[in-house]
């Protein structure tokens, strides 16, 4: 893309436009195939085209999960990872946050975010072939976990990374047990059919401190007001090995753990082949790759 046609493309989502705060109706399909190209069902579809998610009861056995752990405790051990711009530590105990590009660092992750158990419904929900935009293991441990501010995803997919279209999905695997006191994550039921462009501009290299604590692309409490008025919050718990699948431009947040429970999660996002990223919409250039890939191979093919 010449600097030319980035200049002359229209943006359908704008945001971080110096003050002008807009709330802009999706536009844009939620799912994209059908029953017939997946393993889930039209209710199923059906849920998740009203409410922006869905759950799964249990994606992965129990020895997966055990697997994950040990995976996680490797690398968060390992110095060559920890010195890591990949790796996020927690600045008061030292403990991991998040590890990064897991699926590129990490066999183990690499076969989950591979596994047609994800890939397919992540085919099925996007109605085409899909790439791993992100992926990272996230670590919330008990006392000392962070919370993560409501934000849509996609705002900063669209700002910073260039994504041009809602055609993503993000799917969060529990590897411990999720309480309503924990950390889980927490959702607007239907705010994914409205778009919030937000104020502000992007500092530069944003996504050191957004990868940490949310700031630029964080809606007005005015604004999120009127979202949860309107639409609510879903806790979502369940037990580990259990999933939730979510549209790139869900409402979201999660509270801080202050519980001795700690809270761990797979984290993968995919987006449709269809949905390749630009130059970013509202940002001077574009994330590192390990927080929004330009490898556009896709998942479930290699």
């Amino acid at each position: 893309m010449t600097a030319a046609d980035v200049q002359n493309r229209i943006d359908a989502y704008p945001t971080r436009n110096d003050g002008e705060v807009k709330v802009i109706p999706r536009g844009a399909p939620v799912v994209w195939g059908t029953a017939a190209t997946g393993p889930m069902d039209q209710r199923t579809l059906d849920g998740f085209d009203a409410r922006g998610y869905l759950s799964i009861d249990q994606l992965v056995g129990a020895d997966e999960v055990a697997e994950f752990h040990r995976e996680l405790e490797r690398l968060s051990s390992d110095p060559e990872v920890r010195a890591d711009e990949r790796c996020v530590i927690e600045a008061s105990s030292q403990e991991v946050r998040s590890v990064f590009d897991v699926h590129r660092i990490s066999p183990v992750f690499a076969r989950i975010a591979n596994d047609p158990r994800v890939v397919d419904r992540a085919r099925q929900l996007l109605g085409s072939e899909v790439y791993i935009h992100q992926s990272r293991v996230n670590f919330k441990p008990g006392f000392e976990g962070k919370e993560f501010m409501w934000h849509s995803d996609f705002e900063t997919w669209h700002a910073e990374d260039g994504m041009p279209r809602m055609r993503a999905v993000s799917i969060s695997i529990s590897m411990t047990d999720n309480y309503s006191y924990n950390g889980p994550l927490m959702i607007m039921p239907g705010s994914h059919r409205e778009y919030i462009s937000c104020d502000g501009a992007t500092p530069e290299d944003n996504y050191r401190k957004s990868l940490v604590m949310q700031g630029a692309g964080t809606p007005s409490k005015e604004v999120l007001r009127d979202f949860y008025d309107r639409y609510g919050i879903d806790v979502l718990e369940g037990a580990a090995g259990g999933a939730v699948m979510f549209d790139s431009n869900c409402m979201h947040a999660s509270n801080g753990n202050v519980t001795p429970t700690p809270r761990s999660n797979v984290f993968i996002v995919y987006n449709s082949v269809e949905n390749t990223l630009e130059e970013p919409f509202s940002a001077p250039r574009p994330r590192p790759e390990f927080a929004g890939s330009t490898d556009f191979t896709p998942a479930g093919r290699v």
